[in-house]
């Protein structure tokens, strides 16, 4: 079977093989060295220097440790053009004040509402960077560089980018991003990757929940341990996962990305096919999940049984 999904993705042999061996105890030194190596990996990934903290849970799980490790801020303001725009301000709303501003999917945000939300006090941006549900690429850099001005905190969910397109954390002014495992990076379902800046501790909540709450992830992390049991086998799998893409080359890997992705979109065009989104100067299609508009007359059970 193949699967042509967003994720969970095909994973490679060697994915598979690293997982395909015996335990190991959480607290051994050798699984410290398998999470100080995903670690080290993964600031390459985000385009960090930033520490990246591992929770065993979906990359939703991750999503929400940032926002409720950080919901101090007051207010947050989340930018909704899509699934996973939306869901970020569903989470936003368990802790915190929230404007959510919603935009038609596949339609680009409006920067301009950006800064009038920002202007009417809120204190954190939380954005998906690439929009899984419509295909399109967000400007997290634009985004950032607004939230800076007002002084905000920037929460972005980069599960279907990082890996695949480019992430500059540090470059773009990102506080806080989350990526999982299933998807660009080549690994199994069932962890997350959040990386921190130093910053965002300023806005750290000691209320927030228990298994999501960041702060007992940094006090581990010098120990080459996560606080709570992780998913072992997973880690085996990142690990080689995270080799592989160190093998390839971020830069090789994300042009891999935008070649296939270009093709992608020309064979629909040339077959008379539309693309969903529809980026402005700012925005852009996707990478790494191309979203076409299926064709009048055919429904999506049709399509999904073809």
């Amino acid at each position: 079977m193949l699967i042509m999904l967003p994720g969970p993705i095909q994973l490679h042999e060697r994915v598979i093989k690293a997982m395909c061996r015996q335990i190991i105890g959480h607290r051994s030194a050798e699984f410290g060295e398998i999470l100080k190596f995903c670690g080290e990996a993964m600031k390459e990934v985000f385009g960090t220097r930033n520490d990246v903290y591992f929770i065993t849970g979906s990359g939703t799980a991750g999503v929400e440790a940032g926002i409720a490790s950080f919901s101090k801020v007051g207010k947050f303001v989340t930018l909704e053009n899509g699934k996973f725009g939306e869901r970020l301000g569903e989470i936003a709303e368990r802790y915190a004040e929230v404007e959510r501003l919603s935009f038609e999917w596949g339609k680009p945000i409006d920067l301009e509402k950006l800064k009038e939300a920002l202007e009417r006090g809120a204190r954190a941006v939380a954005f998906v960077h690439n929009e899984t549900s419509t295909g399109m690429l967000n400007p997290a850099e634009e985004i950032a560089r607004i939230a800076k001005k007002y002084g905000a905190l920037t929460i972005m969910d980069a599960i279907t980018s990082a890996g695949g397109d480019y992430v500059k954390m540090d470059e773009w002014g990102i506080d806080v991003a989350v990526v999982g495992t299933q998807k660009c990076l080549g690994a199994p379902p069932g962890l997350a990757a959040v990386a921190v800046s130093e910053r965002a501790w300023e806005f750290y909540n000691p209320k927030c929940p228990l298994y999501l709450d960041l702060k007992a992830y940094k006090k581990k992390l010098p120990e080459l341990q996560t606080p709570y049991t992780p998913a072992v086998t997973l880690f085996f799998a990142l690990e080689e996962a995270l080799k592989m893409i160190r093998e390839e080359g971020m830069e090789n890997r994300i042009r891999r990305h935008r070649k296939l992705s270009r093709a992608v979109r020309a064979w629909a065009v040339n077959a008379g096919l539309s693309l969903f989104p529809q980026p402005d100067k700012y925005s852009d299609y996707s990478n790494t999940v191309t979203a076409i508009n299926i064709p009048s007359g055919i429904t999506e059970k049709e399509l999904r049984d073809a």
